[in-house]
């Protein structure tokens, strides 16, 4: 599928979610992305959420950092975020691995506290990506079964 056909589908499945959320997305995805000048961009629209992670290659085991759109919020993850020295306790989570943040804004992620995680998670990979092809995207995941990418509607009256 050429550039123009992948945004194209990226586009229905953000179509699913609330204005405010697909404009939240769209616009953490280009701050996120705008660290990355080479390497793939792997898109997951999967049962949870719309991911959208980054690695040297497009092999998913080479994802190292997402940002993923649910009905209500925009979390950046880190897959190996246990790892990462937080000294302002920025990251959630309490599993072996991953932790994430849930951005109030995009503009989190060009925060300095932030950046400075997104600088550690690139640290490890910096020689991959210097060695990769300018950034593609590539969409690796598509499921017809996936939760209401929208808030339930309240039934108060």
């Amino acid at each position: 599928m050429n550039d123009a056909g992948v945004e194209a589908r990226i586009a229905t499945f953000l179509a699913k979610y609330t204005p405010a959320i697909e404009a939240q997305l769209r616009d953490a995805r280009r701050r996120l992305r705008a660290h990355f000048p080479r390497g793939a961009e792997m898109v997951f629209d999967n049962y949870n959420a719309l991911v959208f992670g980054i690695g040297a290659s497009d092999s998913s085991r080479d994802s190292f950092i997402s940002i993923a759109g649910y009905p209500k919020w925009v979390t950046l993850f880190f897959l190996n975020g246990a790892g990462l020295h937080d000294p302002d306790g920025l990251l959630e989570g309490d599993g072996k691995q991953v932790r994430g943040i849930r951005l109030k804004t995009p503009a989190d992620l060009d925060d300095p506290a932030v950046a400075a995680l997104i600088a550690q998670a690139i640290a490890p990979h910096r020689d991959a990506l210097a060695a990769a092809p300018p950034l593609a995207t590539v969409i690796k995941m598509e499921v017809e079964k996936q939760r209401p990418r929208r808030p339930a509607a309240s039934n108060k009256a």
